[in-house]
């Protein structure tokens, strides 16, 4: 290992330096039981941080839309 300040860049890690822990038990808790597949898949779902945003869009889309279309045929009728 290089010491600090010795000018050398820092030495990358490999696989070798973590091959003692490769073949180790998982570790298993004595405090708390093992979370349920469902409850443990509910914490990656996504969720709704801004409530009403994508409503919002979506209105503000439908709007777009409606006057986008009805620029198109006062320009393709005059």
């Amino acid at each position: 290992m290089n010491k600090k300040g010795s000018g050398l860049p820092p030495r990358r890690k490999t696989i070798g330096d973590y091959r003692d822990m490769l073949d180790l038990p998982h570790p298993v808790s004595k405090r708390h039981p093992p979370m349920s597949r469902e409850s443990r898949a509910a914490q990656f779902s996504p969720f709704a941080s801004l409530k009403g945003y994508e409503e919002l869009i979506e209105e503000g889309a439908r709007h777009t839309e409606e006057e986008f279309s009805r620029e198109d045929r006062d320009a393709f009728f005059d």
